[in-house]
């Protein structure tokens, strides 16, 4: 029976446990240069010793005007790769694997002088009209996404996931509420998605499996729900995605009668509902944190892997303080046994 801390593998990548750290904007690049800094080594590198499994690397955009703020990292240089290498060589010293979210913000590029998006539609009343991008530019685009995780895999990450979830750039261009286009990336609502897909694996080795974040359900009036998003992953698992993300929301303002509360598991039902339409790995998130819940979400095989966010920012050491609770044996680093009293 798989269970939290049972290893899990998919292509060539061989986990220890089924913790994953998602990934979560730091806004912390003080030098506004994309590059990781010491604030973004410690912080990844102490989740790794503190057990988990697998590690992504917050939002790392294609293009400067891709970030949400000019506090995030970027991928667009090479002079970006070293910092990043050097948190991958860390994090495996210490067990872990790691991966890295490839992304563009889109309309939601809060410090772009004009951010750009398929269509001309503001995220809402504050926020910068953006300018829709030609077809050559959305070309364009797919090659920065291509290039981004050309880099990515030279900094030896185990995995790559792409951004198509939160209302950044991908989602804007499968969701009818943002994709308004005439062209042929308007016309067919998943092409821009399949095309970045496609141009990413280009990049992968075979055996490195791609990860797709999705929101499963928009919960904005007129927004798509769970039979579109099992079309939607359809569509990118044919293109090539081998396990989704499953999140929600992004791409506008929540209706207040569109979204259940925001209560332990919340997501759940969704990543259970794709994995079981299109027979693919899925990673849950949403106010998993407690670890007898987070173990069930394995057991009852609602998903393959569990993310666990806000707990792991309160607590580098959740997975091992995970481990004890359950009783699963999990390998408490010698200079910490102290610390975690047998029963």
């Amino acid at each position: 029976m798989n269970q939290l801390f049972s290893p899990y593998s998919l292509k060539g990548l061989e986990l220890k446990n089924r913790v994953v750290m998602p990934p979560m904007c730091q806004y912390s690049v003080t030098e506004k240069d994309g590059i990781a800094n010491d604030w973004h080594y410690n912080h990844y590198v102490s989740r790794a010793i503190g057990g988990t499994g697998l590690i992504i690397i917050e939002m790392t955009d294609v293009e400067p005007d891709g970030r949400i703020s000019d506090y995030d990292l970027g991928l667009w240089s090479d002079e970006q790769v070293p910092a990043l290498a050097r948190i991958v060589d860390a994090v495996h010293q210490h067990g872990a694997k790691i991966g890295i979210q490839i992304a563009h913000a889109g309309r939601k590029a809060e410090d772009a002088a004009v951010p750009v998006a398929p269509s001309a539609i503001p995220f809402d009343e504050k926020s910068k009209t953006p300018r829709a991008l030609s077809t050559d530019e959305v070309k364009e685009m797919v090659e920065k996404f291509r290039l981004a995780v050309r880099r990515a895999v030279q900094a030896g990450f185990d995995t790559i996931e792409l951004h198509g979830a939160h209302g950044y750039l991908i989602h804007q261009f499968h969701s009818p509420l943002t994709n308004q286009r005439t062209d042929e990336f308007g016309k067919d609502l998943t092409l821009f998605g399949r095309e970045v897909i496609q141009a990413a694996k280009s990049e992968m080795p075979a055996d490195m499996p791609l990860i797709m974040r999705i929101s499963a359900q928009e919960y904005v009036e007129g927004g798509y729900g769970i039979q579109e998003s099992i079309a939607i992953s359809k569509a990118y698992q044919e293109a090539g995605v081998d396990m989704f993300h499953i999140s929600a929301g992004g791409e506008g303002p929540i209706a207040a009668w569109g979204r259940p509360g925001t209560h332990a598991a919340y997501q759940v039902p969704l990543a259970r509902d794709i994995k079981q339409a299109l027979d693919v790995p899925v990673i849950a998130v949403g106010r998993l944190d407690e670890p007898v819940l987070a173990n069930a979400v394995i057991g009852n095989e609602d998903a393959d892997l569990v993310a666990v966010g806000r707990g792991m920012l309160r607590n580098p050491f959740w997975t091992l303080e995970a481990s004890v609770k359950l009783g699963q044996g999990n390998v408490i680093p010698q200079q910490l046994i102290t610390g975690f009293p047998r029963s």
